[in-house]
């Protein structure tokens, strides 16, 4: 079964913004509750669908993915559907905190990494999978992640207690900070790993295979979920973000999901018409086109479904054929003969018509 649209699901247009869209989810979350509507599958299997399409909205980095590339490109980037009911539930925290003054509480992570990648202008247009390779910190297998040389732990901060945060009152006020002695871990590594040095984390090469999707435009990125650095002792890792660089193409350009190109016709294809074979994007293909008598220059002819992959839905754009009509630079002695013959035919001889032309100018 096919995945609903997820603005269609919340009842929001695509240019909703943040607080439509959590007004939007309250009303569909409250409507289709499992504790409003015991034994429903139907009212809980739109639950779900109704808190998946507000996990993807209301983050900006899975709204632009999916606004650029719809469902498909959020699959294989770390973005599963519905996680379950404690991941709803945190959202309702947000929501009806924010009602109320409260919020979320936001969780900790590793640094996120960036990774530009070179591929072809047929790459980007058709799709391809890279396998790269990033440096990265990954857990120590001597000390397993700890820290700690092998058969010591690390101990409870004192100054925090263990917490990672430490309260210092300021008049009638109170304000929190990461611990200065832990630096927000909540423990200390009394003997630290020799091969990590009490980081935790040894730096590393990890090859990956990347799945680009077809229709992926210069600087587009992708996000690879937990593909980032391991956050420190143990907390989940960051996120690796894969920026394009597409190669120019000799002939093709891109412009949206159309395709353009320019094919010199010779006057005499232009006068009397002509049949021309026409290179297409896909594998290597021609097609014929029929150039019709008398055509002018900057004429554009357009090959339906030769463009670039519609990314949300089916189908493709166009290939735009722009017609240039060259002027020949150099002509044998019969050429000229039978330029100066069809310009007397046409009335305008070459010398009359310019001394015709200055009379003009005097008038």
């Amino acid at each position: 079964m096919s995945q609903r649209d997820y603005y269609e699901v919340l009842g929001v247009s695509n240019n909703a913004n943040e607080s439509e869209l959590k007004k939007a989810y309250r009303q569909q979350a409250l409507k289709f509750h499992p504790d409003k509507n015991p034994g429903d599958k139907e009212a809980e299997d739109k639950f779900k669908e109704a808190s998946e399409a507000y996990d993807v909205l209301k983050d900006s980095e899975k709204r632009q993915i999916y606004d650029q590339y719809g469902h498909e490109g959020l699959k294989g980037r770390g973005f599963g559907g519905f996680n379950g009911f404690d991941d709803i539930f945190s959202q309702f925290g947000d929501i009806f905190g924010d009602f109320f003054g409260g919020g979320g509480q936001q969780q900790r992570t590793g640094s996120d990494l960036r990774l530009d990648i070179s591929i072809s202008f047929k790459e980007a247009i058709f799709g391809t999978e890279k396998e790269v390779e990033v440096s990265k910190h990954n857990p120590c297998g001597t000390c397993e992640g700890s820290g700690s040389k092998p058969g010591h732990r690390p101990q409870p901060c004192r100054t925090c207690r263990g917490t990672g945060q430490v309260v210092r009152a300021q008049g009638f006020f109170s304000v929190q900070s990461p611990c200065p002695d832990c630096r927000g871990a909540g423990q200390v590594i009394s003997h630290p790993c020799s091969d990590c040095h009490g980081d935790g984390r040894i730096l590393k090469n990890k090859k990956l295979s990347i799945n680009i999707p077809a229709g992926v435009d210069d600087g587009s990125r992708l996000r690879l979920k937990g593909e980032g650095e391991p956050g420190p002792q143990g907390l989940p890792p960051g996120d690796l973000y894969v920026i394009m660089h597409v190669a120019a193409h000799e002939f093709f350009h891109r412009e949206g999901h159309d395709i353009h190109c320019r094919m010199n016709l010779t006057f005499s294809q232009a006068a009397l018409g002509a049949e021309i074979q026409v290179p297409l994007l896909d594998d290597d293909k021609t097609q014929i086109i029929s150039i019709p008598a008398g055509v002018q220059t900057n004429t554009a002819h357009r090959v339906p479904g030769a463009g670039v992959p519609q990314l949300r839905g089916h189908g493709r754009g166009d290939q735009i054929i722009h017609l240039n009509i060259e002027t020949p630079k150099r002509l044998n002695k019969r050429q000229k003969e039978l330029f100066k013959e069809l310009s007397e035919i046409d009335g305008n001889p070459i010398k009359e018509t310019l001394k015709g032309f200055f009379q003009k100018l005097r008038m």
